[in-house]
């Protein structure tokens, strides 16, 4: 038995000796239970059978041979018909299909270094990459190749970084962040009728709940507020926003708090861009997508009212593409937002501009090219105009053709 808190490790043999390393997953997936060396000798037909078995497989052929077999993995397990009874092109057989290919991905293992490089043939420098993502960890231990290219893509976008037009400035996402590069909701923020009640300057107060990259508290704090706390609850997401903020020389007006979803006190506005599915993740970036139970919308919206100081907003940004795929009844949030005792203020409304998919048969394509952000400007419902409230201000349209 390893030792408390150690990491576990992963067995094989080689060249008749047994071996052993960490195991390290990101994602917190068990380390595989049978590991077998593999290189090209082994034919892609046998290598698709054992790792639908359960079988690990670990690359010791050369980098671009590892980067083949992954694509072929993949394609194979994609082609694979859905299980009987699953309704075709339902988001759920959507998942299931990407969960199965990425099972199939996720057996292909290489083993990193005492300093995290990678020992193959052709294979790239991934050391620093390596420790932007895993921190002062050390090895040798094994990971997935399919986490390891990850981490290379995301070693990119830190370093290029996102350009974010409401900013004029680029935002540098940590690997694990959700990255910024659907501008419509952050357009919204930054073009959104302030609240009367924001008047005063310096006095001005702002909270940014789930800020990530802290892309949206750097818009508010742009957008003349004298103090934005901004709320994470992923360790990832607090390290990038303040990154975020010290590259925009923003941290002496913004701070980064957590992991509570509302910090301490009341604010003139508070802004929430929850994810817009509910859902459970299924890996880290899932969790800018997926909300299970819904349980950060439901704790925006019932927290809102004993946040707020008087004549102040908040501003929820939802798309609803989880209404055109079935996930949330049509009219549910809104008694959501009614059950909160909040009224409906007014809606900004814009259309993502998403790009066509390659692929026909795409299940969510019908969906994303319906799909409309809407960002819900929400203040307390007052028992007076509680009916006139309900049905909200004509409603403001933008759009993103």
């Amino acid at each position: 038995m390893p030792p408390a808190g150690a990491a576990p490790l992963v067995r094989w043999r080689e060249a008749h000796f047994p071996r052993a390393a960490p195991w390290h997953s990101a994602q917190g997936a068990p380390p595989p239970g049978r590991v077998l060396p593999a290189d090209e000798s082994l034919s892609r037909d046998a290598a698709y059978r054992l790792a639908r078995g359960g079988t690990a497989l670990l690359w010791r052929g050369d980098y671009p041979g590892a980067g083949r077999l992954l694509r072929e993995l993949g394609s194979r397990a994609a082609r694979e018909p859905s299980p009987a009874g699953s309704p075709p092109g339902s988001y759920a057989a959507h998942r299931a299909a990407r969960a199965r290919r990425a099972a199939a991905r996720g057996a292909l293992l290489v083993l990193l270094g005492e300093d995290l490089g990678l020992d193959l043939p052709g294979a790239p420098d991934v050391r620093r990459a390596c420790a932007e993502a895993y921190g002062p960890v050390r090895g040798p231990m094994v990971v997935a190749l399919s986490e390891l290219l990850g981490v290379l893509g995301a070693h990119q976008w830190r370093r290029t970084g996102v350009v974010v037009p409401a900013l004029g400035a680029r935002i540098h996402p940590h690997y694990g962040v959700f990255p910024p590069t659907r501008g419509e909701y952050v357009r919204l923020v930054a073009e959104a009728p302030l609240p009367a009640a924001t008047a005063g300057g310096a006095r001005r107060i702002a909270f940014d709940l789930g800020t990530g990259t802290g892309v949206l508290a750097a818009v508010l704090a742009r957008r003349g507020f004298g103090r934005v706390l901004a709320t994470d609850v992923s360790p990832r997401a607090l390290a990038c926003a303040r990154d975020t903020m010290g590259r925009l020389g923003l941290s002496a007006r913004v701070r980064i708090t957590g992991p509570a979803l509302y910090p301490e006190g009341r604010a003139d506005l508070v802004v929430c861009n929850p994810p817009w599915l509910p859902g459970d993740p299924r890996a880290p970036l899932d969790a800018g997508v997926h909300d299970p139970e819904s349980r950060m919308l439901r704790g925006f919206l019932n927290g809102l009212d004993g946040h707020l100081r008087p004549g102040g907003e908040g501003w929820l940004i939802l798309s609803d593409l989880a209404e055109r795929l079935g996930l949330r009844a049509p009219g549910e949030l809104r008694e959501l937002i009614a059950a909160a005792g909040l009224r409906v203020a007014g809606r900004l409304r814009t259309r993502p501009g998403h790009p066509r998919s390659r692929r026909r048969a795409d299940p969510l394509h019908a969906a994303r090219a319906a799909e409309v952000v809407t960002l819900w400007r929400l203040a307390p419902d007052r028992p007076r105009g509680r009916a006139a409230g309900r049905r909200g201000s004509p409603a403001r349209r933008r759009t993103g053709e």
